[in-house]
């Protein structure tokens, strides 16, 4: 496998970037230390988008609003993007982005627990953006799959834990080792389930992109 700090640099170097209203909001993020979604990331999410062409897309985890803003930005005219948060300290500045972008009517974010609030949405939805809580994927993902329409596609991020999920579990640090069961759990789930097609990829943090089967 051809990977390190010299073919990432090149890579990011391909990379054609995004909006300049996204590159200041990724710069706000930066500057007060709230984690988004990385590079390659990124340009994986912008060429899904561009493949899939979903009109319909659930976010698990909105953090400041960035990568729903991302998806709005990308997707096709008339999509419309329903985004979970439960922080209280980010949302409002979810919404003030948002409100910024003038994309309030395209995106609606919904405030408080997934476990709770993915019990009470109905879907279908054309592609799912797991992007929560690491330890609560395995948690959440009997919603999420009840939640994607068939041929949908689920993205998950930071599935690789910066390649401590390689790790033996007593490797790990003890309080990461919840998350670090769990995840394992979550990767053999989505690769092992007869309902989806998935594959690993090891970029930015790791990313699994699976498509729920049609029936």
């Amino acid at each position: 496998m051809i990977s390190g700090e010299r073919m990432e640099t090149f890579l990011a170097s391909l990379d054609t970037g995004n909006t300049p209203f996204l590159d200041q909001i990724e710069r706000e993020a930066l500057e007060t230390n709230v984690p988004i979604i990385r590079t390659q990331t990124q340009g994986l999410l912008r060429f899904l988008l561009a493949l899939h062409k979903p009109m319909s897309i659930l976010e698990v985890g909105c953090a400041i609003g960035f990568s729903a803003l991302l998806m709005s930005e990308y997707a096709p005219e008339g999509c419309k993007i329903t985004t979970i948060e439960k922080y209280e300290k980010r949302i409002p500045v979810a919404k003030a982005n948002f409100a910024r972008a003038g994309k309030e009517e395209t995106i609606t974010l919904l405030e408080g627990d997934a476990a709770d609030i993915l019990k009470e949405l109905t879907g279908p939805y054309d592609f799912i953006f797991m992007d929560a809580a690491k330890g609560q994927y395995i948690h959440f993902l009997p919603e999420t799959l009840r939640l994607l329409a068939p041929g949908g596609l689920l993205v998950s991020d930071n599935v690789l834990q910066d390649g401590d999920i390689l790790e033996s579990r007593f490797a790990v640090e003890r309080r990461n080792r919840t998350i670090h069961s769990r995840m394992r759990e979550y990767l053999y789930e989505l690769t092992h389930h007869e309902a989806l097609q998935t594959v690993v990829l090891p970029i930015g943090d790791g990313v699994t992109v699976s498509c729920l089967r049609g029936v």
